[in-house]
């Protein structure tokens, strides 16, 4: 960071430092003489939001940020010559309770096998591992300004950020190995990082092919066997020794490394107790809860092979992007904390460490969103509306390997067969600059396919 912009980024700090009832960003350019252009202002206050310096509450011309107050105090409490520590999440006193009693070592904790009554004992809108305070903090957290608009309106509004974003942080759960920017970067172009595993590009292209598969379907998409089955398949493609175990329920035992549990083994149980967590999770009402509880009890049945925690974190999702709310990506989520909530599911059936990561997880999750979409402003409308169209018409230009002559043909064919009169002009302009602008950083917007692209490159020229 330059010291012009640190400078820059101190001062506006302290303007908001002096709003404790929060600061509308009509007023901050006001307060900054109108000087900053408002995208660069934008772009500056997502920088302390994702510094947890600043957060931002509210939607669209309500929002206001405010400074973060524990934030200063903790940093104010550290010795100068303190030594750098690893950052946990702040726990409840109940998750620190739990917290304590996983980390014994491992000699010390009694050996567990899979408990049918944890599951059983949870009955759908009366049971409830979040509590209403909790529910009604998240709803106002991620609750956008989509409501009544069709299913994914949300999703596909951020879907570059929700692709890169939710991709690499559930990989990076996983241990796997790419940069944020080697992510972005494979997703873009399919090209992988050099001197990486291919396994770990193979997990972040998987990530991508699930979410494509989840939003392009949010119309229709719900909690059922085959969705779930789906995922699944999608998340492990090429990934798992047994290229029939894809989308399968396991047949064989499979072991938790650095813990003592030890997940059934029986192949009717499983069965019967993978279709009652569907069943379960179809019939809860708060999308809030019904997330948390797949993301618990798929995890703790282990009912694949492997990829199970990929499953559960991206059927999870569902419930949001259904109801145009913010998805939960696992920004920022320490590989630790998750794994140790996911522990106490495992060997003790308490779920108020990892339920502590969760709420954590989806107010980051939910800030960086608003500020996102801050930063990006409101669509056109006229894109929106034909967005499926114009992406139609792109993606068969390319596949075809149209020139610029028969490029505009088709267009022009296109928009006269399925626009309306007074809408037909604009849409074979807006369409005909989309096919001009696409370059090998943004094809991917359009399902194109990096050799589809590169082939079509060549006609093109």
């Amino acid at each position: 960071m330059s010291n012009k912009l640190k400078k820059e980024i101190e001062h506006l700090t302290e303007i908001i430092r002096r709003h404790p009832d929060g600061i509308s960003i009509k007023e901050l350019l006001h307060l900054m003489n109108e000087v900053t252009p408002k995208r660069t202002l934008q772009y500056r206050l997502s920088i302390l939001i994702k510094a947890s310096i600043v957060r931002i509450e509210g939607i669209g011309r309500n929002s206001k940020y405010y400074f973060n107050q524990v934030a200063e105090n903790k940093q104010t409490q550290k010795s100068a010559e303190a030594p750098k520590t690893t950052f946990t999440i702040p726990l409840s006193l109940e998750g620190e309770e739990v917290r304590k009693q996983i980390s014994a070592p491992i000699q010390l904790r009694a050996h567990v096998s899979y408990r049918r009554e944890f599951l059983d004992a949870y009955e759908p809108n009366k049971t409830f591992y979040l509590s209403q305070p909790i529910i009604e903090k998240l709803f106002k957290l991620g609750s956008g300004a989509e409501k009544g608009r069709p299913a994914g309106t949300y999703a596909r509004k951020i879907y570059q950020r929700l692709l890169i974003d939710l991709s690499w942080n559930s990989s990076r759960l996983e241990g796997n190995t790419y940069s944020l920017l080697e992510t972005e970067r494979l997703l873009a172009t399919g090209k992988e990082a050099p001197e990486k595993n291919p396994m770990d590009a193979q997990m972040i292209l998987n990530h991508k092919a699930a979410i494509e598969f989840i939003v392009d379907m949010a119309e229709e998409i719900d909690i059922n066997r085959y969705t779930i089955l789906n995922i699944h398949g999608l998340l492990s493609h090429d990934l798992l020794m047994d290229p029939n175990a894809c989308g399968r329920l396991r047949t064989i035992p499979v072991k938790i490394g650095e813990s003592v549990y030890h997940p059934t083994e029986v192949p009717q149980l499983l069965e019967e107790c993978f279709q009652l967590i569907i069943q379960k999770a179809s019939a809860i009402h708060n999308p809030f809860e019904q997330s948390f509880f797949l993301m618990v009890h798929l995890p703790y049945l282990q009912p694949f092979l492997n990829v199970n925690k990929r499953v559960s974190r991206l059927a999870g999702n569902i419930p949001f992007i259904r109801k145009n709310m913010s998805p939960l990506t696992f920004v920022d989520v320490p590989e630790s904390d998750y794994i140790q909530g996911l522990l106490a599911i495992y060997e003790l059936n308490r779920v108020e460490l990892f339920r502590d990561v969760f709420v954590w997880s989806y107010e980051r999750s939910a800030s960086l969103y608003l500020a996102t979409l801050e930063a990006i402003g409101q669509p056109d409308p006229f894109r929106t509306r034909y967005r499926d169209f114009i992406q139609q018409s792109v993606y068969t230009v390319v596949q075809n390997k149209m020139d610029k002559l028969k490029s505009s043909q088709f267009i022009s064919k296109f928009a006269k067969d399925n626009i309306s009169a007074e809408d037909r002009n604009r849409f074979i302009e807006i369409t005909e600059i989309e096919v001009s602008s696409l370059h090998e950083g943004n094809f991917a917007r359009f399902k194109i396919r990096p050799s589809e692209f590169f082939e079509w490159q060549r006609s093109w020229k």
